[in-house]
């Protein structure tokens, strides 16, 4: 599969603002709604963790510059699906 460079692009050189602190409400809903429904677009995502997109995107950024999700280009579509360092903190915090 040939994958636009432009969408690689996005894909790394997502930002976030130097201060953002994430809500680990916020989190925990994303990781479940990952966990339980596999891999799925961000629009998606936000409408099954009932987040609106723009929090949600903030939290995927830092969810991946800390190694939890990583983005996988999926014929036209970018699938947010978690990392096995994200499947290990979200059992970790299940399980609280």
């Amino acid at each position: 599969m040939v994958v636009d460079p432009k969408t690689i692009d996005i894909i790394k050189n997502k930002k976030i603002e130097p201060n953002f602190e994430p809500s680990m409400k916020t989190l925990s809903r994303i990781l479940k709604t990952i966990t339980d429904k596999g891999p799925e677009a961000k629009t998606i995502l936000s409408l099954d963790a009932n987040l609106q997109y723009s929090r949600l995107a903030k939290h995927i950024v830092w969810m991946e510059k800390k190694g939890l999700v990583e983005s996988r280009v999926d014929k036209s579509k970018i699938n947010i699906g978690l990392t096995e360092k994200g499947k290990i903190f979200a059992e970790t915090i299940s399980n609280d």
